[in-house]
């Protein structure tokens, strides 16, 4: 088990490392390989050439390796050799050949260990020139000749090429430098034979020079073969004509001879020793007749050149008129143009349609047939007949012409008004060429041909009113000898571009509140289906889109709010592709009455709650001042009236109370009572006391005038007046 692994491990570190261990105690590498070629790369042939593999290997041990040489030649292994010499490795190329030449390299191998080594090129030059030997000098024609060509010492890949008088005649492939060709030689005489050959040296080839000549003399055969024909000369077509094909020269086996009577690619008999052919002479007969004798390998040849007279020409089928429609009158008429005068009249010559049953077709004359067309095409031939030769024309194929049936008008894509747009005219059925021609109403347009099943009568046109769409109609002919079709007036819808857009507000724009709805009217005048958009100026996306079959749709903003406050427009698109835009509507969205009632009701509030403070600040004061009042009798002299009277004194008067602001001096007319007002805010009481028993009970009383001036100075001030004197109560200070 431990030995397995030891085996193991080894194997697997010497094929991890670039070394090798070739026992427990050596390890080896392999440093480089080189290949050399001595004494040259480029040498000529004969050369002694040496090819050196030499290799450095670098090992622990004192052990010799083993190593494995291998030399290539064009990628093929040429050598090999095992050896534990560390000596470089010699393979000699003895007096080198063409054949030598290649690409080499060499590769060492030491216990799986491989490196090879770069690539050298050997060039030999110069091939051995080649010799020719035949095994006959003389040949009778038909005979077969022996060649050998031989290429002294060159090996490899050889082709020998065979000449006779510089003509290649044969050719041989193989890996010898000789080859044998069996040369057959036909034509008498002498001829000169030579040979080559070539190296093949892939991807390459090298030619030899040209080998020795050799002359061979090639006899001619005792026998010909003889050819005549009867008659000779002036001969028409319908005469017979006797042709005989034989063998002259001395008596020979007839079973070794074959004779072959032949006129162009046809053969018309063969034989032994005599052949003989009869025809009646056609037009077609003229040229060359041919006889040929063959024996064995020889073949002789003699023809002669026959030329036969035309006794009247190949007929001509023509039709008139050129072109004719279905079930229209014509006139075929068969003609030979040229016949022998001397042999026969042109009377002579007899001629039918064919075929003879054809329907409608009556011979009106010698060669003219008359009749109506079919309804489809049909094939006609005629035949010219004078003295047992018949000559056929060629077919003639009819093909009736179709009449143009009544064009159907269309326009082509969308008509919008104002813009060109197509007209299409269009018949059913009708041969070619179809002259189409537009109206409007009585005016021409235009006319246009067409000549194939690719072509389209199209007209371009303009309206500039919707009405004018039925105004069109078209005309097809395609016989001049007929009136041409109308078609039906052009119907087609037409596509009016919008224009006058408008945008109109519900509820009117001083109406709008919030709370309430919007609704936008987007209106055009123009051909539905109408594509209407909603904008609001502040945003690029519409706020709505919807497609439709009405000049007019509406968008509806519910609950309105402050926020919808801004500037509106509309477009609108339609089949036309012209977009239009309203005017921009701004819309202000109004506070809500309930909102504005709330406002009102919230100030008649706060009004009512401020007079309400009013009215208790004044209360309040008042109590204040009848406080003070009071005081102040209650310090009057004990000598004063009782204090029931006082009491009801004290109750009676009337006071008054006037708040003053003083920014001015005291009056200067008040005399000596008068005291300095102080600056600031005064109240002055001032009291009237009035006796309830009348003006005389006002006497012993007076007025009193009380004056608190920023509740710091209380001053009293008397003075006897009269009751109904009022000119010296305090005057109010603005």
């Amino acid at each position: 088990m431990g030995l397995l692994i030891l085996l193991t491990s080894t194997l697997l570190s010497a094929y991890f490392h670039p070394g090798r261990m070739v026992d427990a105690q050596t390890y080896f590498t392999i440093r480089s390989i080189a290949l050399s070629i001595e004494p040259s790369t480029d040498v000529v042939r004969d050369t002694n050439v040496t090819l050196r593999c030499g290799a450095v290997v670098s090992s622990s041990g004192q052990q010799a390796l083993s190593r494995a040489y291998t030399i290539y030649k064009d990628s093929i292994t040429v050598y090999t050799k095992n050896t534990s010499s560390s000596e470089d490795l010699l393979y000699p190329l003895p007096e080198a050949k063409v054949s030598n030449t290649g690409k080499y390299k060499c590769k060492i191998d030491i216990w799986g260990k491989q490196l090879a080594s770069d690539t050298k090129k050997l060039r030999v030059k110069g091939l051995s020139t080649p010799t020719l030997h035949l095994n006959k000098g003389v040949v009778t024609e038909g005979e077969e000749v022996t060649a050998r060509c031989t290429a002294p010492d060159e090996t490899g890949s050889i082709i020998f090429y065979f000449y006779k008088d510089n003509n290649e005649i044969a050719e041989q492939r193989g890996n010898s430098n000789r080859a044998e060709a069996k040369l057959r030689l036909s034509s008498t005489g002498f001829h000169r034979i030579h040979c080559t050959y070539t190296v093949i040296i892939t991807p390459d080839s090298i030619k030899s020079n040209e080998s020795n000549f050799v002359n061979v003399s090639v006899k001619a055969i005792s026998i010909t073969p003889a050819l005549s024909i009867f008659p000779q000369s002036k001969i028409y077509e319908g005469d017979q004509l006797d042709i005989s094909c034989t063998v002259g020269g001395f008596a020979y086996n007839s079973d070794s001879i074959t004779l072959y009577l032949s006129q162009g690619t046809q053969l018309l008999s063969h034989g032994n020793t005599k052949v003989n052919h009869s025809m009646i002479a056609l037009a077609k007969d003229s040229g060359e007749f041919e006889c040929r004798l063959v024996t064995g390998r020889v073949a002789k040849v003699t023809t002669e050149n026959v030329s036969v007279t035309e006794l009247f020409s190949v007929p001509t089928l023509s039709m008139s008129p050129a072109e004719v429609f279905q079930g229209e009158e014509m006139n075929l008429t068969c003609r030979s143009e040229n016949f022998a005068s001397e042999r026969l009249s042109k009377e002579d010559v007899k001629y039918t349609l064919d075929p003879l049953e054809s329907r409608r077709i009556f011979n009106r004359e010698a060669g003219v047939f008359s009749g109506r067309t079919l309804l489809h095409a049909y094939n006609y031939t005629c035949i010219a007949q004078a003295k047992g030769i018949k000559k056929r024309s060629k077919t003639l194929t009819v093909r009736p012409k179709v009449s143009v049936t009544h064009p159907k008008i269309s326009a082509v894509g969308r008509v919008i008004l104002a813009r060109p747009f197509e007209i299409l005219c269009q018949s059913d059925r009708g041969s070619f060429s179809i002259h189409y021609t537009l109206w409007k109403n009585q005016d021409w347009i235009n006319t246009t041909e067409v000549k194939t099943a690719y072509q389209e009568a199209l007209f371009t046109v303009t309206i500039q009113k919707p009405e004018e769409i039925t105004d069109f109609s078209c005309e097809a002919q395609n016989n001049r000898h007929k009136e041409g079709l109308f078609s039906k007036k052009l119907s087609a819808t037409v596509i009016v571009p919008l224009s006058e857009p408008t945008l109109t507000v519900l509820p009117d724009l001083s109406d709008v509140a919030e709370g309430h709805d919007l609704i936008l009217i987007c209106g055009i005048k123009g051909t539905p289906p109408v594509t209407f958009k909603w904008y609001r100026s502040d945003n690029a996306q519409p706020l709505f889109t919807t497609t439709s079959n009405h000049v007019s749709m509406d968008y509806q903003i519910p609950f309105l709010g402050s926020q919808h406050s801004g500037a509106y427009y509309c477009e609108a698109i339609n089949p036309a592709k012209n977009t239009v835009r309203s005017q921009t509507v701004q819309i202000d969205v109004h506070m809500a009455m309930w909102k504005k009632a709330v406002i009102v009701a919230s100030c008649l509030l706060v009004v009512s709650i401020l007079v309400l403070l009013c009215v208790l600040r004044f209360k309040s004061k008042r109590v204040r001042m009848n406080r003070a009042v009071a005081s102040v009798w209650s310090e009057r002299p004990p000598n004063a009236a009782n204090d029931e009277e006082s009491s009801v004194m004290s109750n009676e008067p009337d006071v008054e109370y006037t708040e003053v602001v003083h920014p001015q001096p005291a009056d200067p007319t008040r005399g000596d009572h008068a005291v300095p007002l102080r600056k600031g805010t005064d109240t002055v009481y001032s009291e009237l006391q009035n006796s309830p028993h009348g003006a005389d009970d006002h006497l012993g009383y007076g007025s009193v005038e009380y004056a608190e001036l920023n509740g710091e100075q209380l001053l009293v001030q008397h003075s006897s007046l009269a009751v109904d004197s009022q000119q010296d109560l305090p005057v109010p200070v603005d």
